[in-house]
């Protein structure tokens, strides 16, 4: 019996920008389970398979199931967000399983909002960058600050995840405030909102523009390394110090 379990990035949200193979594993598996919000994404375009979905901070629950489900011989698929290895329930999935040789796990990647995002606005990320959450309920606050603080002072272009929620208003200007540290006020930066999915919208701003930002859940934040630009309305890092 073939006992598999997928782990599967579905991309930013909009089925076209879903992977091949991802797409056609989730058409091979018979249960697919995530987190609700993506579950209501994907339900439209699969609507013969079985769906079970946790509440936010379900995850360990929800990969447990889905452990057990393709233990039983179910071929079973866990979605993520974005990549299921950036933030995603690759790790987690890992983790619970163990040792143990069964079910065998495959992870397919999706595009994180990292990349989807940088396409938005341009091109903020085509040098060296950091990726950071800002979320702190798996990380000390002090900890993504430090982390924040020594991307900043190497030069690196950055990008915020999580930079908001109802919980968590100041994160994004505390966050700035730390770079401000290292960076000039009028360093360009941008957001993405909603990304693959209605509303869709980007902002090319400052830093200290961005401090003052009111963002969400679903908002990625993107701050500029010091040769980053302005160009016609669009964020643009160069390839390197030396690029022309």
């Amino acid at each position: 019996m073939d006992k598999k379990l997928f782990v599967v990035g579905i991309g930013p949200g909009a089925y076209e920008e879903m992977t091949l193979r991802a797409a056609n594993a989730l058409k091979s598996c018979e249960l697919i389970v995530g987190y609700g919000v993506y579950v209501e994404l994907l339900r439209p375009h699969f609507p013969d398979k079985e769906f079970y979905k946790t509440p936010m901070r379900g995850e360990a629950a929800r990969c447990r199931y889905a452990l057990e489900a393709a233990s039983s011989g179910r071929r079973t698929a866990v979605v993520c967000s974005g990549d299921a290895g950036v933030y995603g329930m690759a790790g987690l999935v890992y983790e619970l399983r163990g040792e143990a040789e069964t079910p065998e796990i495959e992870v397919i990647s999706g595009l994180t909002a990292a990349c989807t995002g940088a396409a938005l606005l341009g091109a903020p990320l085509t040098h060296d960058f950091a990726l950071i959450s800002l979320s702190d309920l798996l990380t000390k606050w002090e900890t993504i600050e430090a982390r924040l603080s020594h991307a900043a002072e190497a030069g690196l272009s950055i990008v915020l995840y999580n930079p908001a929620s109802k919980k968590r208003k100041d994160h994004l200007r505390r966050a700035c405030e730390a770079v401000l540290r290292y960076a000039e006020p009028e360093r360009i930066c941008g957001v993405a909102c909603n990304i693959g999915r209605e509303g869709e919208r980007f902002q090319v701003m400052t830093l200290a523009q961005l401090r003052d930002y009111e963002a969400d859940m679903f908002t990625t934040a993107f701050i500029g390394n010091p040769d980053t630009k302005r160009i016609g309305g669009k964020m643009v890092t160069p390839r390197g110090d030396r690029d022309v």
